[in-house]
């Protein structure tokens, strides 16, 4: 039985993806620090699919001794998809925002995201159908204000997962590693973000995609050929593209 492992899946495009992906018949692995709505997912999914297997795990990754643990959890599972979407953001200039947020900001965006990509590269890059899907934002490419460091964590973000995906191919790996790219999504992360217990989106933000339309998008870029899912910060159509960034071949002579 093969698995597709979801983080941050206790809500929001993460939430929406496990049920896209068990719509499919994929079996999951559900992450999250919430129990109750991790709960409430697997049943949600058995009434969508009562034939997947539903494994539901708590973990809070944005502890950095936590992140090799909940890999080492996975090993008696077999891996077929890696979607690394736990993460937030913040809403603050440099010079006022909370470093103690920050620090887990960082340690969650940037550190948990990269250590679970490379370990599961790592075991399963030259197993046939295996897929690494990283969520940036369109804040991984355009620099919005007030969130320059939220910005920088999905610009590594961007730039890791799409260097990866051209050293997989460069290797002639089996693994695929693609990222996707959303904009203003209705979520939580809005109040996470500014620290507040509610924000309506209708109404305040002009343009938005829904958690199930991106979780949509998502299983588009599952199925392409294509590195980057990106949401057009303007038209908030969804594109299919190859890498952004710039890839330079070091040479070994």
């Amino acid at each position: 039985m093969n698995y597709t492992v979801i983080t941050g899946a206790s809500s929001g495009i993460g939430y929406e993806a496990a049920l896209a992906f068990a719509s499919r018949g994929k079996n999951i692995i559900a992450v999250a620090r919430r129990e109750d709505k991790l709960n409430k997912l697997k049943e949600e999914i058995m009434t969508i699919n009562p034939e997947v297997d539903v494994v539901t795990m708590t973990s809070d990754l944005s502890k950095s001794e936590n992140v090799y643990s909940f890999y080492e959890s996975l090993k008696p599972y077999d891996i077929e998809t890696f979607i690394n979407n736990a993460g937030f953001g913040n809403f603050d200039s440099v010079s006022d925002q909370n470093l103690s947020k920050i620090e887990s900001m960082l340690r969650l965006n940037i550190e948990a995201l990269t250590v679970l990509s490379s370990l599961f590269v790592r075991e399963y890059k030259s197993v046939a159908g295996t897929q690494l899907i990283n969520v940036s934002s369109g804040g991984g490419y355009t620099i919005v204000a007030d969130a320059v460091t939220y910005c920088g964590t999905k610009f590594y973000v961007s730039a890791f997962t799409e260097g990866l995906a051209q050293e997989l191919q460069s290797q002639g790996a089996s693994m695929k590693a693609k990222v996707l790219a959303p904009a203003a999504t209705e979520t939580e992360f809005a109040q996470r973000s500014l620290g507040v217990t509610d924000f309506e989106y209708s109404g305040t933000v002009p343009q938005y995609h829904t958690a199930k339309e991106m979780a949509e998008f998502l299983l588009e870029l599952y199925d392409s050929d294509k590195v980057v899912g990106i949401v057009n910060g303007e038209t908030y159509e969804f594109n299919l593209v190859d890498p952004i960034y710039p890839y330079v071949k070091r040479s070994t002579k």
